[in-house]
């Protein structure tokens, strides 16, 4: 039946190497299982519920990756999404969670529609790649001002609007540990790094009389107080419309470079580059999604970390699938989760933030016209604590910067359009 399933022959693998894969990739993600129920429960979501709904929403695409898509790619909510719809949609524009998960869910739909109708190879082909850059960097910063402010290292200053925290304290101090622990294994490649990490410091916190013990297993909580609750005719205003292509367009070229990467390095592209069965692989990442906001939890997507598992030799759908089914067994583990602290996870998002703005290095910083709105886009996400402003602000530098610079011809036609979009939007619906 697997065999059949998976065609693990014909991709030179075996059900022994797929489990190990599956094994490995769920070791170094499974972070998010404590840090997404920490950042969603800021907005006041229930955080038992945000767990399980972390968990089911991972298992869910997990299993349509591997059952339709046949891929060795794993899918939990997005780290990045995560945060923008927690601190920006949530706690700095005032919109009520419930209305943050229905911009989730519409989001998904329109991913949806965009791969069934093919309009999503049109946009990533024709948007440059620098831009694509720029806005994985710009999450990473964003990331890392979360961590940051999170541990009580950065804070806020009137005279200078952030500053120094008190880094003597026992969260700065546990979240410094928690990082340069993370880097350490890292470094080391030890598998499930950055779990061990936050464990690490969660029992440290324990020890030290900062956490409360309350368990390792036990009955998974109810999913209830979030199930269903997303409020979809609220995300249809006006206003939220930059919002919703936000979520769209950051997990669009997230899951399509994150399908890349993984199958490049399982050597499953075609002599032409190109990736076969991408569309149901696309199908799987935004029905998830559209899944994940049903459950109560953020933007459901393709995880780079899936390479770790490739690594191992997973070569088919049979690792995801492996790596869904760990994801219903963790449903277990909600007293643990419960413990950790935000301290605690600040070392993980520091780290993925360090990951995230790595993509710099391959912009062509001898070219002043792309190197300026990439370092634009990168640094006003952070500085105006959103990724929907930073992208907005980005493209209409990019396209203003090329026209003045004689090379507008290097414009497509969707730069010139969302350009033109988002200066409207800026304009007429700000913040």
């Amino acid at each position: 039946m697997l065999e059949k399933l998976f065609k693990l022959s014909e991709n030179n693998s075996n059900v022994k190497t797929e489990i190990v894969a599956g094994f490995t990739t769920f070791l170094t993600m499974a972070y998010i299982i404590f840090v997404n129920p920490s950042m969603l429960s800021a907005t006041g979501m229930d955080s038992g519920a945000v767990f399980v709904a972390t968990c089911l929403a991972a298992a869910v695409g997990c299993f349509i990756m591997g059952l339709y898509a046949n891929y060795p790619v794993a899918l939990a909510p997005g780290m990045g999404l995560n945060a923008f719809f927690s601190y920006v949609v949530v706690l700095h524009m005032g919109y009520s969670w419930e209305v943050a998960l229905g911009a989730v869910f519409l989001s998904g739909v329109c991913f949806t529609l965009l791969s069934l109708f093919k309009i999503r190879e049109w946009i990533i082909n024709s948007i440059p790649l620098p831009m694509r850059k720029g806005i994985a960097a710009g999450i990473g910063l964003f990331l890392a001002l979360i961590a940051l402010k999170n541990a009580g290292i950065v804070v806020g200053n009137p005279a200078t609007l952030v500053g120094l925290g008190d880094i003597t304290a026992l969260p700065a101090a546990l979240a410094s540990l928690a990082f340069i622990a993370t880097i350490a294994l890292a470094h080391f490649r030890v598998k499930g790094g950055v779990m061990i990490a936050i464990l690490l410091v969660t029992i440290i916190g324990l020890i030290m009389g900062d956490v409360q013990y309350a368990g390792i297993v036990s009955m998974p909580p109810s999913v209830a107080p979030t199930f269903m609750q997303m409020d979809i005719a609220g995300a249809l205003n006006v206003g939220m419309i930059s919002i919703v292509f936000a979520f769209l367009f950051v997990d669009l070229f997230d899951t399509s470079g994150t399908l890349i990467a993984v199958a490049d390095k399982a050597k499953l592209l075609d002599k032409d580059g190109n990736l076969p069965r991408l569309n149901r692989a696309l199908l799987a990442d935004s029905g998830a999604s559209m899944a994940g906001s049903v459950l109560g939890t953020s933007t459901t997507t393709s995880y780079i970390e899936s390479v770790a598992g490739v690594a191992e030799g997973g070569r088919t759908g049979l690792t995801a699938v492996v790596v869904g089914v760990l994801f219903l067994l963790a449903l277990f583990f909600a007293p643990l989760a419960g413990m950790v602290p935000a301290y605690a996870t600040a070392g993980a998002l520091l780290y993925v933030a360090v990951l995230m703005v790595g993509g710099l290095k391959s912009i062509n910083w001898d070219d002043i016209t792309e190197a300026a709105p990439v370092v634009i886009i990168a640094i006003m996400m952070p500085l105006t604590f959103s990724i929907a402003n930073g992208i907005s602000i980005g493209f209409i530098a990019y396209a203003a910067i090329k026209i003045a610079s004689g090379k507008a011809k290097d414009l497509s036609m969707s730069v010139w359009f969302l350009a033109i979009l988002f200066l409207i939007k800026l304009i007429f619906f700000p913040g």
